[in-house]
C-alpha cells in the first residue's frame, strides 16, 4: 500500500490543533441565517409582557386588572396569587436564597415583576400593562450596603432575621452570610510587623454584562402526551431543565430545553429569570405557546448584574519589597435576592484568588453579603466567579504599595511573582495553581513595548506639563493576572448540589464522518470551529467532517453549560477524552484487520499503522466502515463514545498587559495610544479564534474601565436603563490591540489548555484603569474608583489642582 500523500500534508488537511481554521458558524451568521429566540413564531404563540414596579421600595396595596383584561386580544393577567397554588410564587437561586417570581406583598428594587400580561400579540400585551392598576405604599430606600447593616429597615420580611442563611449565621436582618478564607489572626501579626503597609479601600462599580440579544424564551406544554418544550437564552441548559422540573413538578424526562443561537451571554443567561417560569405556567394554563422576550431597558433594569464590591485592602512588604502579607476586606451589594451565579461552596465565587500571581506567603479574605434596594443578580460578567475583582484588587494593591515605596510598578510585580518552578503552587488561600512561567511572559511584554522608554518618555511628558507646554499627560497601565477557570472538580464546586463535570458524546458514521454532542452551549466562542478541532487530532478526521451540536437536552449528555471559561478546560477535555475511547477501539479494529497484535500498532494523525512498517496501515475512514460492516470476534459493531468528565483542578491562564494612554486634563478624554495583550492560555486550538476572543474581551474590559456603570439615585431609581446612558463603546473608542502568547500548558488537561475568552476581560480592566491612575501618580494620585468616564478622570485632575 503505498500512501500518495506527505505526513505534513496529512496534518494540514486534518485541520486539527493548531490550525487558524475559520469559524464554521460565520456562513449562517453574515448572512443573516441565525436562529434566534424572537425568530421562533411557533402556530397560536401568545406573547407575555410584564408590568414592573416604579418603586424600589413599596408595599403592594392592591392591584387591579379589570381592564387589562377587557382589552380585546389579553387572555390572561398572572399575580402572585395566581401562582401561590402552584408554590410558583417563588422560586431558589442558584445561590441558596429564594426569589419572588411575581412580587408577592411588596416589591425590593425598581422594574421587579409584579405581574405577567399574556395576550394574541405584543403590542396588545404592551398596551395591557398600562391598563394594571397597582396602588402602592412607598417604603424607605436603601441602596448603600453599609447603611444596609445599619438600618432598622427590613427588607427581606419573609426572612427570620435570627435564622441562619444558605451560608451560616447573619449578623443582622439585612445580612445574608460571611465568608471567611485564610489566617486572620496570623495576616495582621504579619502586617503589624511589616516594614511597609499600604492600605487602601477601592469600590468595583455595579455594572451590567448588556449582551446583544436580551433574555427571551418560548414555552409549549403539549397536554395530549405531558411534554413541556422551552427554548431559551440559556447558557446552561440542563441545569434550567432540572429546575423547571423542581418547579412545575413535571418528570424531567418530559421537559425538553433548547438553546438556538445566542446573540451573547457573559454571564447574563446562566439563571433562571421570572419570565421563564411565568411562560411555561402561561402555555400550561392556556395550551398554547408563550413567548416572552424582553426589551433593553427590562434587561439592563432587572436582570443579574455583575460586581458591586467594596473591597478594603492592607498589604505589607519589606523595604526590598518582599510582600509579606495581604488582607482584604469586601462588603458585597447583593440586592433584593442573593442570585448570585456561584458554585454553591463559594458564596463570592474564586475571590479568594485575590493573592493573584504572587509568592504571598499568608493572607485573609472576608467577604460580607448584604440586601439592598436593588436588583439582584451577581453574575460572572465575561470572568470565572467574581475572578474579575478579584484580580482588580491585588492589581491595585501592587500599585499602591508600589506608590507607598516609590518604586517602579514593574520590577515590584518581577520580584514576588510566583517562579516557575515553584508550580504546581498552593496559594495563601487555598487554591493549587497548575503551571506558569509568569517571568517570561512578564519579560516579553516590557521588552516588546520598550517599557524603559515609555517610562523616559512620561517623565518627559510630566516636565512639560509642570512648564506649561502641555496639558496632556501619559499614563502606562500594567496588569499580570491570574485567572482560575474550568470549574469544575465535583469535589468542590456544584450548582444547586449537581457537580460541574462536562460532557461529550461522540458518533462516527459508516463513511468516516462524525458527530459530537456537548453538554455546553456556544454563545459566540466557536465550539462548532473548536470542539471540532480538538476531536479531528483526537480521532484522525478531518474538522470539515465532524459536526458539533449542543443546546438540545434531548440530544445532548448531562452538562453544566458554557460560562467561566470552563468549555475548553471541562468541556474540550471530555471531548478529547470520548475521542481517546474511539482511537481505543480503532486501534483494535486496525490490529484485527492488518492482521497484528494490538501493541503493533500506532496512531498517526489519521490513521494506525504497523510499527517498523508504515507503509502498511488502516485509515480512520477506513476503520469507521469496517466497524459497522465486517464481523470483528467479540467487538460490538459500531464506533461511539462518551465520556463525563470531571477535572482534577481547575486551569490557571495567565497573561500580562500594558496599556499606554494619554489624557487630556481639561476634558478628561484619554487617547488610548497602544494596547498590548500577551495571553498564556496553555495549548492553543485556534489561533484566530483566540486573538478574536482577546479582541472582544479587551473592549469590554474598556467599556467597564472607562464608564461602564449601573447606577441608582437615593430612591433606588435605575440612573442609567437605556443605551443612551449604559456605554457601548463603538469603533471610536476602541483602540488596536496587539496581541502576543507564551505556551505553558497545563499539566492535567487531557490536550493542556487553559480557556482564554475571559482572560482578556479579567487583565484588561485593571490595566485599563491603572493607565488612568499612572497618569496621574506623578501628580500625587493614588487611588480613584471606577469607571473613568470623562467626568470622573476631569475632576481627578481638578482635584489634584491640575486646572489652576
Amino acid at each position: 500500500m503505498k500512501d500518495e500523500v506527505t505526513r505534513d500534508e496529512r496534518v494540514s488537511n486534518l485541520k486539527g490543533l493548531g490550525c487558524s481554521r475559520k469559524r464554521v458558524e460565520d456562513a449562517r451568521f453574515t448572512q443573516g441565517k441565525g436562529n434566534y429566540i424572537d425568530d421562533m413564531n411557533l402556530p397560536g404563540t401568545l406573547t407575555g409582557d410584564f408590568v414592573r414596579s416604579p418603586y424600589a421600595h413599596a408595599r403592594i396595596k392592591s392591584i387591579n386588572i379589570d381592564a387589562a383584561m377587557a382589552l380585546d386580544g389579553v387572555v390572561a393577567v398572572l399575580t402572585a396569587k395566581d401562582l401561590e397554588p402552584l408554590g410558583l410564587h417563588w422560586m431558589p437561586t442558584l445561590a441558596g436564597d429564594k426569589q419572588m417570581v411575581l412580587a408577592d406583598g411588596k416589591v425590593l428594587f425598581q422594574g421587579q415583576e409584579v405581574a405577567f400580561v399574556v395576550a394574541s400579540d405584543r403590542y396588545i400585551a404592551s398596551d395591557a400593562v398600562e391598563l394594571v392598576e397597582v396602588e402602592y405604599e412607598e417604603l424607605p430606600v436603601i441602596v448603600d450596603p453599609f447603611k444596609s447593616m445599619q438600618s432598622d429597615v427590613v427588607l427581606r420580611e419573609d426572612l427570620d432575621p435570627k435564622a441562619p442563611g444558605a451560608h451560616g449565621p447573619r449578623k443582622h436582618h439585612n445580612h445574608i452570610f460571611t465568608w471567611e478564607v485564610g489566617d486572620e489572626e496570623g495576616t495582621n501579626a504579619v502586617i503589624d510587623d511589616a516594614d511597609i503597609v499600604a492600605e487602601e479601600s477601592m469600590y468595583y462599580h455595579r455594572t451590567h454584562p448588556c449582551p446583544l440579544e436580551p433574555c427571551g424564551c418560548v414555552a409549549s406544554m403539549d397536554k395530549v402526551n405531558g411534554k413541556l418544550t422551552l427554548w431559551g437564552t440559556f447558557q446552561a441548559p440542563h441545569v434550567v431543565r432540572t429546575v423547571a422540573s423542581l418547579l412545575s413538578g413535571i418528570e424531567e424526562h418530559n421537559i425538553r430545553v433548547v438553546s438556538p443561537d445566542i446573540g451573547g451571554g457573559f454571564g447574563n443567561k446562566v439563571g433562571v429569570y421570572p419570565g421563564y417560569i411565568c411562560s411555561i405556567v402561561a402555555s400550561i394554563v392556556t395550551g398554547v405557546p408563550v413567548k416572552w422576550v424582553e426589551d433593553r431597558m427590562e434587561n439592563l433594569m432587572s436582570t443579574a448584574f455583575a460586581r458591586d464590591y467594596w473591597m478594603k485592602g492592607k498589604i505589607s512588604a519589606t523595604k526590598e519589597g518582599k510582600i509579606t502579607g495581604l488582607h482584604c476586606h469586601v462588603t458585597a451589594d447583593h440586592g433584593a435576592f442573593d442570585a448570585c451565579a456561584d458554585p454553591t461552596k463559594f458564596p463570592a465565587g474564586f475571590m479568594n484568588i485575590c493573592t493573584g500571581s504572587y509568592d504571598i506567603p499568608i493572607a485573609y479574605l472576608g467577604v460580607d453579603g448584604v440586601y439592598t434596594n436593588k436588583a439582584p443578580g451577581g453574575v460572572s460578567y465575561r470572568c470565572s466567579f467574581r475572578v474579575t475583582e478579584a484580580v482588580y484588587f491585588i492589581e491595585r494593591m501592587i500599585e499602591v504599595l508600589a506608590i507607598e515605596m516609590d518604586m517602579d510598578a514593574a520590577e515590584l510585580r518581577r520580584i514576588n511573582f510566583i517562579k516557575k518552578e515553584q508550580f504546581p503552587y498552593n496559594s495563601a488561600l487555598g487554591w493549587e495553581y497548575d503551571s506558569g512561567d509568569y517571568h517570561t511572559a512578564w519579560d516579553k511584554a516590557l521588552k516588546a513595548v520598550d517599557y524603559d522608554g515609555l517610562r523616559k518618555e512620561q517623565a518627559e511628558r510630566v516636565a512639560a506639563f509642570k512648564r506649561g507646554e502641555t496639558r496632556t499627560i501619559m499614563g502606562i497601565g500594567l496588569s499580570f493576572f491570574t485567572e482560575i477557570v474550568g470549574a469544575g472538580p465535583v469535589k468542590n464546586c456544584d450548582i444547586l448540589g449537581m457537580g460541574m463535570f462536562d460532557s461529550c458524546e461522540i458518533r462516527i458514521h459508516p463513511t468516516g464522518s462524525a458527530v459530537a454532542r456537548l453538554g455546553t452551549i456556544s454563545q459566540g466562542q466557536g465550539h462548532a470551529t473548536t470542539f471540532a478541532q480538538i476531536l479531528a487530532s483526537e480521532i484522525g478526521i478531518s474538522a470539515e467532517s465532524i459536526t458539533i451540536e449542543e443546546g438540545d437536552t434531548d440530544t445532548a449528555p448531562y452538562g453544566l453549560g458554557t460560562y467561566g471559561s470552563r468549555s475548553t478546560p471541562v468541556a474540550g477535555a471530555a471531548a478529547a477524552m470520548a475521542g481517546r475511547k474511539i482511537r481505543a477501539k480503532a486501534q483494535m479494529i486496525a490490529a484485527y484487520l492488518l492482521e497484528v497484535h494490538d501493541d503493533d500498532v500506532e496512531f498517526d494523525v489519521d490513521r494506525f499503522v504497523i510499527k517498523g512498517a508504515p507503509e502498511r496501515f488502516k485509515t480512520m475512514g477506513e476503520i469507521a466502515y469496517a466497524a459497522y460492516n465486517q464481523a470483528i470476534p467479540g467487538l460490538e459493531p459500531g464506533l461511539e463514545a462518551v465520556s463525563y468528565y470531571d477535572p482534577p483542578n481547575m486551569t490557571y491562564p495567565f497573561g500580562a498587559y500594558v496599556c499606554v494612554m494619554d489624557i487630556d486634563v481639561d476634558t478628561g478624554v484619554p487617547t488610548i495610544n497602544r494596547f498590548y495583550a500577551l495571553d498564556d492560555c496553555g495549548t492553543r486550538i485556534n489561533p484566530m479564534v483566540i486573538e478574536g476572543q482577546i479582541h472582544g474581551g479587551l473592549t469590554e474590559a474598556l467599556a467597564v474601565a472607562l464608564g461602564q456603570e449601573i447606577a441608582y439615585d437615593d430612591m433606588g431609581n435605575h440612573k442609567n436603563a437605556t443605551l443612551m446612558d449604559f456605554f457601548l463603546p463603538t469603533a471610536w473608542e476602541v483602540p488596536n490591540y496587539e496581541t502576543d502568547f507564551t505556551v505553558t500548558p497545563s499539566p492535567h488537561h487531557p490536550i493542556g489548555a487553559k480557556g482564554v475568552g475571559e482572560s482578556p476581560h479579567v487583565g484588561g480592566v485593571p490595566c485599563f484603569s491603572n493607565a488612568v491612575q499612572d497618569a496621574f501618580r506623578p501628580f500625587g494620585n493614588r487611588h480613584t474608583n471606577m469607571p473613568h468616564d470623562h467626568w470622573r478622570i476631569w475632576k481627578t485632575a481638578n482635584d489634584l489642582g491640575m486646572h489652576d
